[in-house]
C-alpha cells in the first residue's frame, strides 16, 4: 500500500522548515554579532505608496531597549536596492532629523557607500550597536563593515528609532509601544 500525501500538507510541512531554518539562521546571526540574549521588541514592515520596501525587527538585550546597550536592527529587503540608494536614502533621513554639518554627511555617505552593497529581494542587512565600541553590519550571516564614529552610529539608528523619525508608526512598532 501507497500512502499519498496532499500536496497542501506537503507545502505547510515545507513552510514550517524553511521558517525554522530561518529563525535559527537569524537567531544565531545575533548570537555571532555579539548579542547572544537579544530578544525580538517589536517588528514593522515599511511601505511606500503601494510598494513594500523592507521588513524591520528590533532585538534588545533581555527585551529592554537602551541605546547605551547592545541592540539589533535587522531589515529584510523585500525588492532589489543599489547600496549606494540605500547609503544615501540613510543620510538623507539623518539630514531630515536636523543634522546639518554638509562635511560630516559627506563623510558618513562614503563611509555608507562603503558597507552597503547592492541588495536583492530576501536579503538580510543586520545593524549591531555595541554602544562605545562598534556598530557592525551583517549581510546574510557575513560581516560587511564597521563604523567606529559613535556619533555616525546613533544617528543612522535614529532614522527608525529617534521621535523625529519620518515613520513615527514604525518607531513604536519596533519598540513595542501599545502593544
Amino acid at each position: 500500500m501507497v500512502l499519498t500525501v496532499p500536496n497542501s500538507i506537503k507545502t505547510c510541512f515545507i513552510f514550517i522548515t524553511a521558517l525554522m531554518v530561518v529563525t535559527s539562521a537569524h537567531s544565531s546571526s545575533l548570537e555571532r554579532a555579539w548579542i547572544p540574549d537579544a530578544v525580538l521588541l517589536g517588528q514593522s514592515r515599511l511601505r511606500v505608496l503601494f510598494w513594500e520596501i523592507y521588513d524591520a525587527s528590533l532585538y534588545a538585550t533581555k527585551g529592554v531597549y537602551d541605546p547605551e546597550k547592545p541592540f539589533a536592527l535587522s531589515l529584510t529587503y523585500l525588492r532589489g536596492f543599489s547600496g549606494s540608494d540605500i547609503a544615501r536614502r540613510s543620510v538623507d533621513e539623518i539630514r531630515r532629523q536636523g543634522f546639518a554639518d554638509e562635511t560630516v554627511l559627506a563623510s558618513w555617505m562614503a563611509q555608507l557607500d562603503a558597507i552597503f552593497p547592492d541588495v536583492v529581494e530576501g536579503d538580510q542587512i543586520i545593524g549591531i550597536s555595541q554602544p562605545s565600541e562598534e556598530t557592525r553590519f551583517i549581510l546574510n550571516g557575513v560581516l560587511i563593515g564597521t563604523i567606529t564614529d559613535q556619533n555616525l552610529s546613533r544617528r543612522f539608528f535614529d532614522i527608525w528609532l529617534s521621535e523625529k523619525t519620518s515613520e513615527p508608526d514604525m518607531r513604536e512598532a519596533l519598540l513595542g509601544i501599545n502593544k
